[in-house]
């Protein structure tokens, strides 16, 4: 019986750790909004985004292709990634799941500010050296076309 509980304690504090991260993530997103002097807007999801531009004509959906400019960083400013002259064309439903909710908020040619909770972006498993594990992310993002 000892045995068992000694192996449930590393099991109890790493589900701990795991369920404050949306905790730590949204502090994290609303320091780095008051640092910046952001009006963001809080999705139930835990994402956060500022309309910079709506754009015109109709939103893609889940399934859209899209072709966007973007620049991802991190709230220390590092960038990690971005489109350098070339725009992106990807389909939407792949990204991660802060792309999936943010790029159907604005229409063709908005552009939207993104601040990624961890759950939403990369969470624990960052493709990118420069990206920590549950990290925070921005981005810039601009909805050139989709289709």
């Amino acid at each position: 019986m000892k045995k068992l509980f000694l192996l449930l304690i590393p099991l109890a504090l790493f589900s701990c750790k795991k369920s404050d991260q949306p905790k730590i993530d949204d502090a994290i997103i609303k320091q780095y909004i008051a640092d910046s002097g952001l009006n963001a807007i809080a999705a139930d999801s835990g994402l956060y985004y500022v309309v910079l531009n709506p754009g015109t004509g109709n939103s893609p959906s889940f399934t859209s292709y899209v072709t966007v400019d973007y620049k991802g960083y991190l709230t220390d400013g590092t960038i990690f990634d971005q489109t350098a002259g070339t725009p992106l064309l990807a389909l939407l439903n792949s990204r991660i799941k802060g792309w999936q909710i943010g790029l159907q908020l604005i229409k063709k040619g908005g552009k939207i500010k993104l601040l990624v909770p961890s759950q939403l972006g990369y969470g624990d498993a960052p493709p990118f050296s420069t990206v920590p594990s549950n990290a925070v992310l921005i981005f810039d993002i601009e909805l050139v076309d989709f289709q």
